[in-house]
C-alpha cells in the first residue's frame, strides 16, 4: 500500500459526506464537483508549483538550493542540450529507491515532465 491511499480514502470519505453519498457510490464525479484534485494529482500539483517558484526567483533560498537547473549544472557546463532545454533541472543521483521521494529527486523529475508550454507560464504561480 503507498503512503497516499490512506490520504485518499479520507478524502473520498469527505467527498461522501459532504454529498450524502452511501458507501458503494462513485465518488469521482463528486471530487470533480467539489473541484478537489485526488492526493497523487495534488501532490504533483505542489511539487510543480514549488519548481515554478524556484524557476522564476519567487521562492526561499533554502528550497532554491536544493535543486539546480540542467543549464546551471557543474558537471557538463557545455553541453549542447543545455541551452535546449534551459527550464530542465538536473536529478540527483540516488541509491536506493527511497530517494525517489525526496523533493530534491521528485520536485525536478514531475517538472521535467511537464510539457514546455505548461512551464513556460509565468503567472500561474498565484494558484499554487
Amino acid at each position: 500500500m503507498s503512503t497516499f491511499e490512506p490520504l485518499q480514502r479520507v478524502q473520498n470519505a469527505a467527498a461522501r459526506l459532504v454529498f450524502g453519498l452511501g458507501r458503494f457510490d462513485h465518488v469521482t464525479p463528486s471530487l470533480i464537483q467539489l473541484h478537489w484534485l485526488p492526493v497523487s494529482y495534488r501532490i504533483k500539483f505542489k511539487l510543480c508549483c514549488f519548481i515554478h517558484a524556484i524557476h522564476y526567483g519567487r521562492s526561499p533560498t533554502y528550497l532554491a538550493h536544493t535543486v539546480q537547473s540542467v543549464s546551471a549544472s557543474r558537471l557538463r557546463p557545455g553541453i549542447r542540450s543545455s541551452s535546449t532545454s534551459a527550464m530542465d533541472y538536473s536529478l540527483p543521483r540516488l541509491r536506493t529507491k527511497f530517494g525517489e521521494r525526496a523533493f530534491s529527486h521528485a520536485g525536478p523529475s514531475t517538472w521535467n515532465a511537464l510539457l514546455h508550454n505548461i512551464r513556460t507560464v509565468d503567472d500561474s504561480a498565484e494558484n499554487c
